[in-house]
């Protein structure tokens, strides 16, 4: 398994990946897939301030793991939202657990302090994977996305990257 920076030119893939999450279920709130290029700019917009990680194996990707901003506001710079997707075959394989430590580590480097992840509930093993690398829950929000015809709710889970910006 080779953990790499993603690129563009693997838009498709990862769009490929994605793509049962936002038709099949509540783990994603989005109700359309995006395309290949509106992942690639994705990709693009996440190396330029955060990170994204792609899994590997005998040269296609199987999964990946990114950060994004958590609010847009200036005071919010220091954290960041995290994500992960594996591919449906490749799950309960660790892969998740092992591009998140590369991910989290990164966003460290770069001075991340806070990193937060929403989980639409339920979801024990995305529940289970945050906590397993440190996540403690802060909350949940109530009935706050409508998908699939039900109100879903989301927990909020928080890990702590580092006391202090690396920079002001």
């Amino acid at each position: 398994m080779l953990i790499r920076t993603a690129t563009e030119t693997d838009a498709n893939a990862l769009a490929a990946i994605y793509q049962p999450y936002v038709q099949g279920t509540a783990v994603s709130f989005e109700t359309e897939v995006p395309s290949a290029d509106e992942f690639a700019a994705r990709i693009a917009k996440s190396l330029k301030t955060w990170d994204w990680v792609v899994a590997e194996e005998d040269g296609r990707c199987v999964a990946y793991a990114y950060g994004s901003a958590h609010r847009e506001r200036p005071a919010y710079r220091w954290s960041v939202e995290t994500s992960v997707y594996v591919r449906e075959d490749h799950h309960r394989r660790g892969i998740a657990k092992m591009l998140y430590i590369e991910l989290l580590e990164r966003l460290k480097t770069k001075g991340y302090c806070n990193a937060f992840a929403g989980i639409t509930l339920p979801n024990d093993a995305s529940v289970a994977l945050h906590t397993s690398l440190g996540f403690e829950a802060i909350g949940v929000f109530k009935r706050v996305g409508w998908k699939l015809g039900a109100w879903r709710d989301v927990a909020w889970l928080q890990l702590q990257l580092r006391q202090a910006p690396a920079t002001q």
